[in-house]
């Protein structure tokens, strides 16, 4: 192809054309409190956004975004660094990790804990509220239309978690000895994956087959490691102190892993299941020919994406992490109102927190 003909294909700056011109905020009159709300990335804007939706008035705004960094760096590292920018009408909001485990380990932990205008989620990361157990039968029912109570992902998540604990253990005690990584994310990775969900009796055999694998690795761990046994032991009593107990370690393991590896494998397993009820419902009715098919077509239309309706997923807000997230925006929101009499004078009667 000629250099005359290649540039017709070039991509032409985007400073060129008038539709590259930034469209204004809805907040931009600035007749309210603006406080703009910095996160991680672009999958966390709409997790955020659902939090701060409770604590909005006529008079207070918040806007959700990521860094506004011409090289749009993002990440927690990012934001981390603009901690010196922050103030009331600037703030941040990060993944606790295990910053929140840590406390005053290390100087990010410090950070984490002690910044006045940076939130953290306590659990890991966003992906564990998204997966909060008691909620995942109503993503089902988006899903698939379909109400019947098939499994109890409560019970299971709770030996789920009973079963990881005694690895969960041994590798945020790895990851906090960063020198010295016996156990990595990798390794834990691999080693709490569901391959596959059976069903029957809430994942009965499912569950022993990842206990047999979990205590192959804890032996293996403590055989290469026995000078760790008792450290590892104690780091378990401690971090009981910020609510981690047997059966909710699924709030603190890695986010990515428990919803790629864990949740989505249940729900995906499930919902095909609860999909083929429905089916089998509408095949044994009375309808026949066109009409039957009409039908499936309706139901078969009616279908969500488990993964895209578990990303939307709010039914969190009981679990005993967000309440103490929700303490934190309650003392920051009451700190706003308090500043803003002058400024806003009916600010403080119309700002009321959930």
């Amino acid at each position: 192809m000629s250099k005359r003909k290649k540039n017709r294909y070039a991509i032409q700056p985007a400073e060129s054309s008038p539709k590259s011109l930034p469209m204004p905020s809805r907040y931009s009159t600035r007749e309210y409190r603006l406080v703009q709300v910095f996160v991680e990335g672009y999958d966390d804007v709409a997790f955020w956004r659902g939090i701060f939706d409770d604590y909005e008035t006529e008079w207070l705004k918040f806007e959700i975004s990521v860094p506004p960094r011409q090289d749009l760096a993002k990440g927690k590292k990012v934001l981390l660094g603009m901690i010196g920018e922050c103030c009331d009408d600037r703030i941040l909001c990060v993944d606790s990790d295990f910053d929140y485990l840590f406390e005053d380990f290390n100087e990010q932990s410090r950070q984490v804990n002690r910044t006045p205008y940076l939130f953290h989620t306590y659990a890991y990361a966003t992906e564990n509220y998204l997966c909060w157990p008691a909620s995942l039968h109503k993503v089902c029912v988006k899903a698939t239309k379909n109400d019947t109570m098939i499994f109890d992902f409560e019970r299971f998540m709770g030996r789920y978690s009973r079963a990881i604990y005694p690895l969960f253990l041994w590798y945020a005690y790895s990851a906090r000895r960063k020198s010295e990584k016996a156990f990595t994310l990798v390794d834990f990775r691999s080693s709490v994956r569901l391959n596959y969900l059976d069903i029957r009796e809430d994942g009965q055999q499912t569950l022993e087959w990842l206990e047999r694998q979990v205590s192959k690795r804890v032996r293996m761990l403590e055989t290469h490691n026995p000078q760790w046994a008792a450290e590892v032991e104690a780091f378990g009593q401690h971090i009981r102190n910020r609510g981690v107990e047997p059966n909710n370690v699924h709030l603190f393991m890695q986010g990515h892993t428990l919803m790629d590896n864990v949740v989505l494998i249940l729900l995906h397993t499930v919902c095909d299941k609860l999909r083929d009820m429905n089916i089998d419902r509408i095949a044994a009715g009375t309808k026949q020919g066109i009409s039957l098919k009409n039908e499936l077509s309706n139901y078969n239309n009616s279908l969500r994406n488990v993964r895209e309706v578990l990303l939307d997923n709010e039914q969190y807000k009981d679990c005993f992490l967000y309440r103490k997230l929700r303490q934190d925006i309650e003392r920051y929101v009451s700190k706003l109102t308090q500043g803003s009499r002058r400024r806003y004078p009916d600010f403080s009667r119309n700002t009321q927190t959930p």
